[in-house]
């Protein structure tokens, strides 16, 4: 049976001094499935972009930023991790460079500047533990990775770096 996940993109908004990141902490939608979590900012890909384009709009949209300077830092399959058990498969960005002001919350919630070194202390999704300091280190190399969930919980991980 071929894979048909849903695209989407993550990305990671770093401050102008790189020590602090862009995130959404999950607050406002008491029926939300990510509701309490911090989660970097994106969304779906719509059919008639790129996901450089996807990711530009999610960050309008959710941020009212505009990304000047991007990395794509790697990929992740999420098999199982929808609400109804949907797959997933995201681009994850970091966001070097940006114009404009980020508002104090969206429709999700809080948006909020971390230090780097506190994230992983945050209320995250179970899988970010993994993968977040991939998205924040020195390697050059994108990562690749597959993260199945069962019943929204993480069942294993295995990355790749080339």
């Amino acid at each position: 049976m071929p894979y048909t996940p849903i695209l989407a993109t993550l990305g990671y908004v770093l401050s102008p001094d790189c020590s602090r990141v862009l995130l959404v902490h999950r607050n406002a939608r008491a029926h939300d499935a990510h509701l309490g979590k911090y989660n970097g900012l994106g969304g779906k890909l719509e059919a008639d972009e790129d996901i450089v384009a996807g990711l530009r709009r999610e960050l309008h949209e959710e941020a009212g930023i505009e990304c000047r300077a991007l990395q794509l830092r790697g990929t992740i399959s999420w098999p199982g991790f929808g609400k109804h058990g949907e797959d997933w498969f995201g681009f994850v960005f970091l966001v070097t460079a940006f114009d404009g002001e980020v508002p104090a919350r969206n429709a999700e919630g809080d948006l909020e500047w971390i230090a780097i070194e506190r994230v992983l202390d945050l209320p995250l999704w179970e899988g970010d533990r993994h993968f977040l300091p991939l998205v924040f280190d020195a390697d050059p190399r994108p990562f690749h990775g597959v993260m199945p969930y069962r019943d929204g919980r993480l069942v294993s991980w295995t990355v790749t770096r080339i």
